[in-house]
């Protein structure tokens, strides 16, 4: 089965991450996160890939290339996002039989999707405790889906709709659909004509993340490093301690007195020490630098991204080419014990994470000993002076 995958989107809700990386490009353990989406879609048994591709699109191609895993790859451009229905349609002029739709921000267990695409056509679908927050799938006595009710005052049943589709062929030609209240062309609009036209079987994800906020990156991370099996192949000295799953590629190096529990994955080109501390779900990506007594605790440095000295580094995402100066520690926990909220385009958000730590853009860097609190936010190229205490988005 030919299967598509959304990758158009630029993520605002991930800025400023996607500031220069695409949302289906941001690392989740060793890989991009869309590449775990194909890989869930091959392991099912993928004929073909067809992405959608938009913003910052040739990312998207480099990585993937003619051809992933030995299957078939094909792109579609979308060149403005308006939709679900939108995205598929780009790629009508590639599907030529029963097709299935995943979002490329998402992750998935393959054994779910290898589900999905046996009993096309179907809808996939997770068990959730609050169903009128989502659209929620209302089925008959046999278990066939028989609507979807966006966000219902009175749930029909506990699964919601989790954005993953196997549609049969006779669906191809049935994108072009009308603009919603929302001015975006709905994929659920084309599900409900496959559900008034065919017998739609739901298929409950045994595990699904739904990938569009930063702290919904960090969780991505604790999920796909937590199955990483731990090799050796970088340089490790002797006097370094390893616990636990712990990967350290090609060209990396761990020096003398280097704490690292895992799971944690130190990668091609980065190198930690002396007397540095890694713990929790950890990436050290490809170039980065954490130096002499700094501690990293459940975080995500992306590529190049550096803390040379001193620090300490708790359940944050650093984009690219960061540099937090010597002493800059971040604050990751409330004093109240509430949980940490954060701006998303305007709004104050509540994470449901106790501790969370910050979010620094491409190119931010901080002067020596700052000082920064939960659930802040530093945009692309912003600076703290030394000494500061920051408190505020910046």
């Amino acid at each position: 089965m030919q299967t598509v995958i959304l990758a158009a989107g630029e993520g605002t809700r991930m800025r400023p991450l996607t500031e220069t990386v695409p949302k289906p490009m941001l690392p989740v353990a060793e890989r991009p996160l869309c590449a775990h989406t194909a890989d869930a879609a091959i392991d099912a048994g993928a004929s073909e890939l067809v992405i959608v591709v938009g913003y910052e699109a040739d990312a998207v191609r480099e990585h993937f290339g003619a051809a992933y895993r030995g299957v078939p790859v094909s792109f579609a451009v979308q060149e403005e996002q308006l939709g679900t229905a939108h995205a598929v349609r780009a790629a009508q002029e590639h599907l030529e039989g029963p097709f299935a739709v995943l979002n490329g921000d998402n992750l998935y267990d393959p054994a779910s999707i290898a589900e999905l695409l046996a009993a096309a056509p179907a809808v996939a679908a997770i068990e959730v405790d609050e169903p009128s927050q989502y659209g929620v799938l209302s089925t008959d006595a046999d278990g066939t889906v028989t609507g979807i009710v966006e966000k219902p005052a009175d749930p029909p049943s506990s699964l919601a709709n989790a954005g993953a589709y196997a549609f049969p062929a006779e669906a191809v030609g049935w994108f072009d659909v009308e603009r919603s209240e929302r001015g975006e062309y709905e994929i659920t609009d084309v599900v409900a004509r496959v559900i008034d036209e065919f017998g739609v079987t739901p298929v409950s994800l045994s595990r699904w993340l739904d990938v569009g906020r930063p702290w919904e990156l960090l969780a991505a991370n604790e999920w796909k490093l937590g199955e990483l099996d731990g090799r050796i192949d970088g340089e490790v000295h002797d006097a370094a301690t390893l616990r636990g799953e712990v990967v350290v590629e090609e060209g990396a190096t761990v020096g003398p007195g280097v704490v690292i529990e895992g799971p944690a994955l130190i990668r091609s080109g980065a190198d930690v020490g002396p007397n540095a501390c890694l713990r929790g779900a950890t990436l050290v990506g490809e170039g980065c630098h954490v130096g002499n007594g700094v501690e990293v605790k459940n975080s995500v440095l992306m590529r190049g991204a550096s803390v040379p000295h001193l620090s300490y580094v708790g359940d944050s995402l650093l984009a690219p080419e960061v540099n937090l100066g010597a002493g800059t520690q971040v604050a990751n926990l409330r004093h109240d014990g509430a949980d940490v909220k954060q701006t998303v385009k305007g709004e104050r958000v509540s994470t449901g994470r106790r501790k969370y730590g910050v979010v620094a853009g491409p190119g931010a860097k901080t002067g020596v000993n700052s000082s920064l609190s939960p659930g802040l936010v530093l945009s692309a190229g912003a600076t703290t002076a030394p000494g500061e205490s920051v408190l505020r988005d910046r």
